[in-house]
């Protein structure tokens, strides 16, 4: 059975009526598999459970590119979970287009998510042809260069307040046996750390020209030139990282075997588990310290349509939950990120997530990567970064050409 026709015979299940529904189990499928995020998973759990519903967790080991291949095989082959994790933007829009996702329009009005989702980009992410099809829950950005300052007190030097200093501090670091940077091997980790580079390094302006206006002139540019030469020296710093996944790129901060990190704030999840304190033991400097501006990523839940009328029902509630102010705030808390209400009590905060909140309220935000670029021209810049991080012989100009490329042929 094609796509198109697994999309007609599911959607006339979902038209049948509800009334009959009854609490029931619930698959949740998702990549939160780090112990900050299993930690933060969990609330949602609970918060869906005591509705008299049961959520069937669905983690799935690795990364979200990982993840979001067997996720997509599954609805596309007629084996649909009951809800699943991706990203705000485009992640999901062919899913979409063809049919297998429900709309939640009408619970939207409802409950008024236009109202209480801030900022409004991330159910506007979740809107195609004017109806909507998912739920943000949290507020990701990656803009942050996080630091153990027992690395640095270690080493004798001042706890860096940008990353110029930090970049002056890596000698005194490599010498001491420490690695400056930990960067895990996945792809997307150095592609994304590069565009916080560009934000961060080269502002506002120099993001949106290439990533949203996705101008090749200025991408093989001397601006981007200067990205390039700061990406050389990331490279450089993160030598003898030797890891693959984010979290065990994190816990060499957590332990004092790196002097930093760039990671999202989700980083912070990890730092909580470990019983680290934000502004005692480790540090944190959004927009690296020098352009504190942070993009609104972060996570989405999508509900594929589905022929059980009880677990058609439990969609509608756990679409609920997910939003309710108290589970917003035991999530969020966990998971290091921030909540899509405006409305909820975070007394809780600390240091790190008080810095960002301050900035969103700033209005000091922009929009994410991926919500400005299809999965296609994601998975290019992937694959360059990836090859440049990884092959020390090629230079930043030969990557920068490259980068300019695809930036000329992006969608």
């Amino acid at each position: 059975m094609n796509i198109r026709a697994v999309a007609a015979v599911l959607a006339a299940a979902v038209a049948m009526p509800l009334g009959a529904a009854q609490a029931t189990d619930l698959e949740v499928t998702h990549w939160w598999t780090s112990g900050g995020e299993a930690a933060a998973v969990g609330e949602f759990a609970k918060a869906f459970n005591a509705t008299g519903n049961k959520w069937v967790d669905g983690a799935i080991a690795g990364s979200g590119g990982t993840a979001r291949p067997i996720m997509i095989s599954r609805i596309t082959g007629g084996d649909p979970m009951g809800a699943t994790q991706f990203n705000h933007g485009r992640q999901a829009e062919e899913l979409v287009q063809e049919g297998l996702m429900r709309d939640f329009t009408d619970l939207a009005q409802q409950q008024k998510w236009a109202e209480i989702v801030k900022p409004t980009s991330l159910l506007k992410s979740c809107t195609f042809e004017g109806k909507i099809y998912c739920v943000p829950i949290n507020i990701h950005s990656w803009q942050w260069l996080w630091l153990s300052n027992e690395a640095f007190t270690k080493v004798g030097v001042a706890v860096p307040k940008n990353w110029d200093e930090f970049v002056a501090a890596a000698p005194a670091l490599q010498k001491a046996g420490l690695v400056p940077l930990a960067i895990g091997g996945q792809p997307w980790q150095v592609n994304n750390l590069f565009s916080v580079l560009v934000i961060s390094i080269g502002g506002k302006d120099l993001y949106q020209k290439v990533y949203a206006d996705k101008d090749a002139a200025v991408a093989g540019g001397p601006e981007i030139a200067k990205i390039f030469k700061a990406a050389d020296d990331a490279r450089r710093m993160s030598k003898g990282s030797n890891v693959q996944d984010w979290n065990q790129a994190t816990n060499m901060v957590i332990t004092g075997k790196a002097g930093g990190q760039i990671m999202g704030d989700w980083a912070q999840g990890e730092f909580q588990l470990a019983g680290k304190k934000a502004g005692v033991d480790y540090s944190c400097l959004p927009g690296l310290g020098l352009n504190e501006v942070l993009t609104t990523g972060g996570d989405a839940i999508y509900f594929p349509l589905l022929e059980d009328e009880a677990k058609s029902k439990a969609q509608e509630v756990l679409a609920s939950t997910l939003l309710d102010p108290k589970t917003q705030v035991a999530f969020n808390l966990k998971k290091g990120s921030l909540p899509v209400r405006g409305d909820v009590d975070l007394e809780a905060a600390n240091d790190c997530m008080r810095k960002g909140l301050d900035i969103l309220a700033k209005g000091n935000v922009t929009t994410s990567t991926d919500q400005l670029i299809s999965q296609d021209t994601q998975k290019q810049l992937e694959d360059l970064m990836a090859q440049f991080f990884a092959s020390p012989s090629m230079t930043p100009e030969a990557a920068q050409k490259r980068f300019a490329e695809v930036i000329a042929s992006a969608d």
